[in-house]
């Protein structure tokens, strides 16, 4: 009888900002395998009433609330990629909140195929914006980067956040560069052509990611 792992094959995706992410993500999705997107951990962090938010508001003063006390985003957004210490002091605040979600997260898929040992459950994956930043790669045993020139970061900036070419690369600045990710990681997919070699990438990484995981559960 096969032994379950010890644990799930653990799958970190990443990239730059308007490299693609999302996409890949959605894509791993629709092909089947269990996802999560950190952006929506680091939502939560905030939400009304969070221990998060709370923080946040100490940080930086009760101007970034709105009216309704959420937390008004452009207006942090504004301070942080104006002032790379306050960026900084945020994603200090926010990440513990996200990495502790996202090990819950592998710990219930890792009970999930421990009771049924199903191989397509035998991996996830979690997009992760700040993945190298924020020091997290290693707690996963496989790195996915969604990586296009920066040229094509610019140009998506524009056309999907309306944002001057100043401000694009202002906020790709606050994060590594592209190529760099690039050379870190242990598979990456190339989003600069079309949608559907986008998909025939996700769709081979995703084959080889199973394959991968179902050795580890049959060993």
């Amino acid at each position: 009888m096969s032994q379950v792992p010890a644990h799930v094959l653990r799958v970190g995706l990443t990239g730059g900002i308007a490299t693609g992410k999302s996409y890949c993500l959605r894509g791993f999705a629709a092909l089947g395998a269990p996802v999560l997107d950190a952006d929506v951990l680091a939502r939560e962090a905030v939400t009304p009433g969070s221990e998060g938010l709370a923080a946040v508001v100490h940080r930086f003063g009760s101007d970034i609330l709105g009216p309704a006390g959420a937390l008004d985003r452009s207006a942090l957004a504004r301070m942080i990629f104006a002032d790379a210490d306050a960026r900084r002091d945020l994603e200090a605040i926010v990440h513990p909140f996200v990495y502790q979600g996202i090990a819950e997260w592998f710990a219930a898929l890792d009970a999930a195929t421990a009771s049924s040992g199903a191989e397509a459950e035998a991996f996830g994956v979690a997009d992760v914006p700040l993945l190298f930043e924020s020091g997290g790669a290693a707690r996963f045993d496989r790195v996915i980067v969604a990586a296009c020139p920066a040229v094509q970061q610019i140009a998506r900036l524009r056309a999907r956040d309306g944002l001057s070419d100043e401000d694009a690369r202002r906020r790709m600045a606050a994060q590594w560069p592209i190529e760099t990710k690039r050379r870190l990681a242990d598979l990456v997919i190339e989003t600069s052509g079309t949608l559907a070699e986008t998909d025939a990438q996700v769709e081979r990484v995703c084959r080889q990611l199973r394959d991968e995981a179902g050795r580890q559960l049959r060993s």
